[in-house]
């Protein structure tokens, strides 16, 4: 079952996508979209993790826009208010953590690019959220670093070995600095692949890397949060 559902953000509302298992109830995840919005790979993700299991909310970050071309999405992106978008985020794990269909031990979380990035400023702002999986994960706004001493989470990252946005010296420093703080963080690096490997509906799109990083995933969260 999917719907699209409204949920409070500090005394205003926002809305997403939530998808439930056939089941009707699972550990809950937050997935968080590319810098396109909230489109059809996010929702067709939010799919796949219902059939296998999970409770799935995608908050809309963008309020209903999506972008087709880069420079739409980059500027779409760099206009974001990150003080609204924590709000949202939050609001999402709050509703999603309440909701009767949600088990398990906390609430996991997945992003792709700037959603990416926005699950690691996520799990500093939430001690709901018990693992996260950022995928290619790039926070490009300079005011929004997060504090990891502020999180409880397990990290699992999924990043490619050719990739401008995050390249893979500064992944292993991010991983590196997690575990210096204490954090369980495992991060993969994908040989021969390019920055938004993951996604189905675009031309770096690299199908073994996907799929192995999709069994990893759902490794990652039955375990941490069943």
């Amino acid at each position: 079952m999917s719907e699209i559902v409204e949920f409070a953000s500090n005394g205003k509302s926002a809305q997403g996508y939530l998808a439930v298992p056939k089941s009707g109830q699972g550990p809950g995840v937050i997935l968080i979209q590319e810098w396109w919005g909230l489109d059809r790979h996010c929702t067709d993700v939010s799919n796949r993790l219902a059939r296998e299991g999970f409770v799935v909310l995608a908050p809309d970050l963008y309020h209903g826009q999506q972008a087709d071309e880069p420079d739409e999405a980059e500027k779409i992106m760099m206009a974001m208010e990150t003080e609204r978008v924590a709000r949202d985020m939050i609001g999402a794990v709050d509703f999603l953590a309440a909701h009767p269909a949600v088990t398990g031990k906390g609430i996991g979380t997945i992003g792709f690019c700037m959603g990416g990035g926005l699950v690691l400023w996520l799990t500093t702002l939430s001690d709901k959220i018990k693992a996260a999986a950022p995928f290619y994960g790039v926070i490009p706004w300079e005011n929004t670093q997060p504090d990891y001493g502020q999180s409880v989470a397990a990290y699992q990252g999924h990043y490619a070995e050719h990739d401008e946005w995050a390249p893979p010296q500064a992944t292993r420093e991010l991983e590196s600095r997690l575990r210096d703080l204490g954090r369980e963080a495992e991060f993969f690096i994908y040989p021969g692949t390019n920055h938004a490997f993951f996604n189905d509906e675009r031309a770096d799109h690299h199908p073994e890397a996907a799929r192995q990083a999709w069994d990893r995933v759902l490794r990652f969260f039955r375990e941490k949060l069943s």
